[in-house]
């Protein structure tokens, strides 16, 4: 019976230090285009199937790059008809979609699915205004350009930074992964900052009062969205993404029991959390179990896969700006929450429990934290239509009977 041997390490790999590197020979028809025979590299693992995977990834790459090389010492067919653009060779460097599997293939170990979602979706802007190129194609007109585009769209300034932060990310990984002497042309591009006057501000109690009795009046789920935001401090994409069963009616204190779902995963680890219902959100969570058609709370924005909290952004603001004037939008009523709670002294752990915002301190860390009965006590301090009369009837004839759910 033959013994099975096992390679000591991985194809091209040694073993440095508890470290893993890449090390492979330069083919002698190649070595003019290198300063050293061989290509060696960190993979920046100790962990053995991490680098036999990373391994075989950069020697693919290299082999496909190897490839091209010598394709560059081919006279082209029918050169004269070629442009002096292309008789120049196209590049042999890897796209931006090539550089982003391997980014998240690398730098994606251990994160959760919103370090993906978040690469993927800024790196499809990009490729949406300036299409998936070779690396050493973008230009600093093409960020340019990109900048503009992105403003032209409506993105905020934040968003956009976003955006180039993680191309630049990318791209600067890929060039040191991979050693490519070519440089990254999304940095030194200039961006605009976010000066005071353009930072989202809360709404003023006056026009919240306006916004939150338009919810009650209108009486449809996309106010039903705004009311249960306006009450709780949820973020969109928290609320859009609900369940019916995240919403708890049976208890002394009603309340939200925000957890992450494959649909809709939370963006810290302090958003999960449980959200006394006061007020309209109360108010928006009765109708929303009362008129339930699936076990989404908002079936418009949800699939099985994906809560689409860009085009509630979209509905949801458009609506809000025609109630409370431009300058505010959704996520300003999280703000709003915030100052609402200030100004009835509510300690600032408890405020930072109910908004998901990380704690600030170690010591606020230590301990399961306020107890929902307490954390309503003090909602209900904010409580804009408490013995407000103008409520009153909307109240009595929206209202629904918790024994009826």
């Amino acid at each position: 019976m033959k013994t099975l041997i096992v390679p000591k390490h991985p194809a091209y790999t040694y073993v440095k230090g508890n470290v893993y590197y890449f090390s492979r020979a330069i083919p002698a028809d190649l070595k003019s285009y290198y300063s050293k025979p061989r290509v060696i590299q960190s993979l920046r693992t100790t962990n053995r199937r991490h680098a036999e995977h990373s391994s075989r990834l950069l020697s693919v790459r290299l082999e496909d790059y190897w490839h091209d090389l010598r394709l560059r010492n081919t006279e082209p067919p029918c050169a004269h008809l070629l442009t002096r653009e292309h008789l120049q060779g196209s590049s042999t460097v890897i796209t931006l979609i090539q550089a982003l599997e391997l980014y998240l293939s690398v730098k994606g170990l251990g994160r959760t699915d919103m370090f993906f979602r978040t690469a993927r979706r800024n790196i499809d802007y990009v490729i949406d205004c300036l299409a998936d190129r070779p690396l050493d194609m973008y230009k600093t007109s093409n960020a340019a350009q990109l900048r503009q585009r992105l403003l032209e769209k409506g993105l905020s300034i934040s968003s956009v930074q976003r955006t180039f932060s993680v191309v630049r990310a990318v791209t600067n990984f890929t060039i040191s992964e991979l050693g490519l002497g070519i440089r990254n042309n999304f940095t030194g591009i200039y961006l605009p900052t976010i000066h005071m006057g353009e930072k989202r501000r809360p709404i003023p109690t006056d026009k919240l009062i306006e916004l939150q009795k338009q919810c009650l009046l209108m009486d449809d789920d996309i106010r039903w969205l705004v009311a249960l935001i306006s009450d709780t401090g949820m973020r969109l994409a928290e609320a859009s993404g609900l369940l019916i069963e995240d919403i708890n009616l049976q208890t002394p204190t009603p309340y939200i029991d925000l957890r992450p779902h494959p649909h809709r995963p939370l963006k810290t680890h302090a958003s999960t959390r449980h959200i006394p219902l006061i007020g309209v959100s109360l108010w928006a969570a009765k109708r929303v179990c009362l008129n339930r058609s699936s076990g989404y709370c908002f079936s418009r924005y949800n699939t099985k896969d994906k809560t689409s909290s860009n085009s509630a952004s979209s509905a949801l603001n458009k609506w809000l700006k025609s109630v409370v004037g431009s300058g505010s939008v959704v996520h300003s009523l999280r703000h709003s929450l915030r100052d609402r709670m200030r100004e009835v002294e509510a300690p600032s752990d408890l405020i930072d429990q109910i908004g998901g915002w990380s704690l600030k301190s170690v010591g606020q860390n230590y301990g399961d934290g306020y107890k929902i009965k307490h954390m309503g006590e003090w909602m209900e301090k904010i409580n804009l239509n408490a013995g407000r009369p103008v409520c009153r009837p909307l109240w009595h004839l929206r209202s629904i009977d918790d024994n009826s759910l």
